[in-house]
């Protein structure tokens, strides 16, 4: 597949370009992460979910600030919005709007128990009545320019009767507005476990016809984002587990679709990036948290080490600066082969990754 093959993604009125995006990550998807990720070849991010409770107290202090936090160089940006009441789902898109967000983007695909017990996330994928009556009080409270955007699991489980709430949702939301829909092929009971259903986005995508689709689920790679739209046809696809300390997937992704596979990052080249990251966490979070925040996306970008079970156990700890700068001098002094991580299910303290 070359670029001539991939259209450019657009999300209602906004071009997005070339269609291999980040998705909203949970704990992860902050601003250091984004413009990282944008600086290498990201066309388009979206911020961690927020609750649309949290959007409606929250004073921007300095504890506080980095949740709404943007900058000219991380947009277009989509800003993701999670919660259980239809009107205060609302507000919340309205706070992410004042806040300068380009696009908002509802979740009902989070499977995580606790998500799910407040009637939240996946839930709604539950009741598509309520679900619906979100969608549109959204859409309403949304100035037109910006689009609205949803993001869903293939359902509850695999049930007919899920699928049929599943497609009332779909369809529904594209009635009342929304610019695009990303699905993630596994179900909510799925969680993480098992393959991503990539016919049912193939699916989905026939049944959607013109309307956008996003693909979402085992994108580990930059073949896997490429494998995914040739073989499904969704619009594009959003990169989440695999995007954390592999940013490098976007530019991979774009010279795979040129026909010049690009090896994994060298040693040498890591580093920078890391050392890169750390700087502007640093001065979103200040020095005495920035430090242990840190230390997950550490663990992460060890899998494109080659000692990467040594330099993982060497991220993990870290505390300061200092710590890490330390770690960066002893095992990123060489300029060695990097290698490409693993499909994502592991690491080697924090298990699976949430999206």
């Amino acid at each position: 597949m070359t670029t001539d093959q991939i259209a450019d993604l657009r999300i209602g009125d906004i071009s997005i370009g070339f269609p291999v995006v980040q998705a909203a990550l949970s704990g992860y998807s902050d601003w250091p992460m984004r413009v990282i990720a944008r600086r290498l070849g990201a066309p388009y991010t979206l911020c961690e979910v927020m609750l649309d409770q949290f959007l409606l107290t929250v004073k921007l202090r300095k504890r506080t600030r980095h949740f709404l936090y943007l900058s000219d160089e991380d947009h277009p940006v989509g800003g993701q919005l999670m919660g259980a009441e239809p009107e205060q789902f609302a507000a919340g898109a309205e706070r992410l709007v004042q806040a300068g967000f380009d696009i908002i983007d509802i979740n009902f695909g989070c499977p995580v128990k606790k998500v799910l017990g407040r009637c939240r996330g996946g839930f709604h994928l539950s009741q598509p009545d309520v679900a619906l009556e979100i969608i549109r009080r959204t859409r309403d409270a949304v100035p037109a320019a910006i689009p609205v955007t949803v993001k869903l699991r293939r359902g509850m489980d695999d049930s007919a009767e899920s699928r049929d709430k599943f497609y009332a949702i779909l369809d529904g939301a594209f009635q009342a507005g929304v610019a695009a829909v990303t699905v993630h092929a596994r179900t909510v009971r799925q969680r993480y476990e098992g393959l991503s259903d990539w016919p049912f986005l193939a699916e989905v995508k026939r049944h959607a016809g013109g309307r956008t689709v996003l693909g979402s689920g085992d994108l580990f790679s930059a073949q896997a984002c490429l494998d995914m739209i040739r073989e499904t046809g969704v619009d594009g696809v959003t990169v989440a587990r695999g995007a954390i300390g592999n940013p490098w997937i976007f530019e991979q992704a774009r010279a795979l679709a040129c026909g010049r596979p690009l090896p994994p990052p060298t040693v040498h080249q890591q580093r920078e990036v890391i050392r890169e990251h750390y700087r502007l966490a640093e001065a979103l979070y200040g020095e005495r948290l920035c430090g242990p925040l840190m230390r997950k996306f550490g663990i992460k970008y060890s899998s494109l080490h080659p000692l990467s079970d040594h330099v993982c156990g060497a991220f993990i700890k870290t505390r300061s600066r200092q710590e890490w700068e330390a770690v960066l001098d002893r095992w990123y002094r060489d300029d060695l082969p990097g290698k490409f991580p693993t499909d994502g299910t592991e690491d080697c303290q924090t298990g699976p990754s949430g999206e």
